[in-house]
């Protein structure tokens, strides 16, 4: 892969990872104080591994913000079908 491509989708990834944090600061909705806390805390290791990325021009940058919504989803899908979150 060129490196120019690499670069821009590290850059794209990064962005895309910057856009997840919204879904994060909204579990408080449904999630109590202390999910929210480990949800937070997971979403900054996986911005870190963003800004690796983009550092290094490696396009496995673009991983970061789907990881980050499947985690959430997850995490929140878990949180309602076995501690029972609620809205």
């Amino acid at each position: 892969m060129p490196p120019i491509v690499s670069t821009v989708a590290a850059w794209i990834g990064l962005l895309a990872h910057l856009g997840t944090l919204m879904f994060y600061l909204s579990s408080g909705l449904v999630a109590p104080l202390w999910a929210i806390v480990v949800l937070l805390m997971l979403w900054a290791a996986l911005l870190l591994l963003a800004i690796a990325a983009v550092r290094r021009r490696q396009a496995w940058g673009l991983l970061v913000p789907v990881v980050a919504v499947g985690l959430w989803l997850g995490a929140i899908s878990a949180g309602e079908a076995i501690l029972g979150w609620q809205a």
